[in-house]
């Protein structure tokens, strides 16, 4: 057994890699990005006689898609800037830019990380520029903390223009570069990755991944175990008790029931439950986990309250997995009842009851603990249909909000965490299913 889970665990970061390199290329290759909404927001507020933006500035320059295109690492190549994003390979950070003046060949750059500057001047030959002098007079100062220098020629500075806008013509480029100066790039070097703790910035949000997706996280969780604490509460005594009256008025009326929860999709059943029981009745919320003001309320007040916020989604949490948890295990229960080791068992004495709880249900459980995986990661990513229905503020809504945004960030951290606990549910899985059915081993 000990040998079989260190080598799942192992694999686990190659189907990771697997995983979210193809959907880095993705999100790279599909249109729609950090620097398409900008320049897509900028064309309507300029049809529309507005000066809108994302970052509600007057106006975007070019140097705000430059630094777009630098925080998401666009410039680099696919392979280069997955490595990166991985944290394997370090990525430019704290970059500085200063023009040198048209017809001159000295600049004056101001360092990010301390405003303090340096004088800096064009070479005869080659793009790395000479350093002439410092804020603290030792112009050797700035390379030993780090800092990087390069010149960028006019040329550059077009090229990168021309693949911004996918152009390919030598006329608009070398048009383009007529109407640039040389430009000098001060940057430092560093391991800024998912290796290093690091899931980068929201471009929508502008906040900390890892702080968003630790927010949201609880309210998943909270749903997410109730959910399967009350699914498996009643989905197993219900399926014993179906199987062990197979064909009765109880079997009948309860499959007819279950079977109707069933057709009815979560999200589907949720937006019914809002109209009515929201809206109609008015008997609960139509949204949200709390009420205004939940800070001020006294503890049971606020039990009470959360309560009264829960009961909706809820339902539609349990609904979908209630249905197939109770037929799963009704129908492993009688194709057990029905073995021979269970006659065999009886005829030696056994009881029925012991049959079914001592021989049977064990048995058939087996096949329910296969399904954990998939419990697991929906216990910890939430439902994403649900959560936007009932506009609840947990790991699913962020999801499906970074998707909507085109947030690389958001979008490539959810997607690894959920991947992930996925992974890790078949792991459990497996170790369930080995402690549970004796024939199976590891070994």
């Amino acid at each position: 057994m000990k040998t079989y889970i260190i080598r799942r665990l192992l694999l686990m970061p190659l189907t990771l890699i697997g995983v979210t390199f193809l959907v880095f290329c993705v999100t790279r290759f599909v249109p729609g990005g950090p620097v398409d909404q900008m320049m897509q927001e900028q064309t309507m507020g300029a049809l529309s006689g507005e000066k809108a933006t994302a970052q509600g500035d007057s106006n975007i320059s070019e140097e705000d898609l430059e630094r777009l295109e630098e925080q998401f690492n666009l410039q680099e190549r696919t392979g280069i800037a997955y490595l990166q994003w991985l944290g394997i390979l370090p990525k430019k950070t704290l970059i500085s830019k200063a023009e040198l003046p048209s017809g001159g060949n000295e600049t004056v750059l101001t360092l990010s990380d301390s405003g303090r500057f340096v004088r800096l001047a064009k070479p005869e030959e080659g793009t790395t520029p000479r350093l002439l002098e410092y804020q603290n007079g030792d112009v050797s100062e700035p390379a030993r903390e780090g800092w990087m220098f390069a010149l960028e020629t006019p040329r550059d500075r077009a090229e990168r223009w021309a693949k911004r806008l996918d152009k390919t013509d030598e006329t608009a480029i070398a048009d383009k570069a007529a109407g640039y100066r040389w430009r000098a790039v001060a940057w430092k070097e560093d391991y800024d990755g998912i290796l290093q703790g690091s899931f980068g910035n929201s471009f929508k949000y502008n906040e900390p991944v890892w702080d968003m997706i630790a927010e949201r996280i609880p309210v998943s969780l909270y749903f997410g175990i109730l959910s399967a604490i009350i699914t498996y509460a009643v989905s197993l005594p219900l399926g014993i008790m179906k199987a062990i009256r197979h064909k009765t008025w109880f079997d009948n009326i309860t499959s007819v029931l279950i079977f109707l929860g069933y057709a009815v999709p979560g999200f589907a059943l949720g937006a019914v439950l809002v109209v009515y029981f929201g809206a109609r009745l008015e008997w609960f919320p139509l949204c949200g986990l709390t009420s205004s003001g939940f800070e001020h309320m006294g503890f049971w007040a606020q039990v009470r309250d959360l309560a009264h916020h829960t009961v909706l989604p809820l339902v539609c949490y349990v609904i979908s997995t209630f249905a197939v948890t109770t037929m799963m295990m009704k129908n492993n229960l009688m194709e057990n009842l029905s073995s021979d080791y269970i006659r065999t068992a009886m005829a030696k004495g056994v009881t029925f009851r012991q049959a079914v709880y001592g021989h049977a249900f064990r048995n058939s459980f087996i096949p329910l603990a296969t399904t954990l995986g998939t419990l697991v990661s929906t216990i910890i990513a939430g439902s994403m249909l649900i959560e936007r229905v009932f506009d609840i503020q947990g790991f699913g809504m962020l999801s499906y909000q970074a998707l909507m945004d085109k947030d690389y960030s958001l979008i490539m951290a959810s997607l690894l965490l959920t991947s992930f606990f996925m992974m890790l549910g078949n792991l459990l899985a497996d170790i369930v299913v080995a402690c549970v059915d004796p024939r199976v081993k590891f070994d």
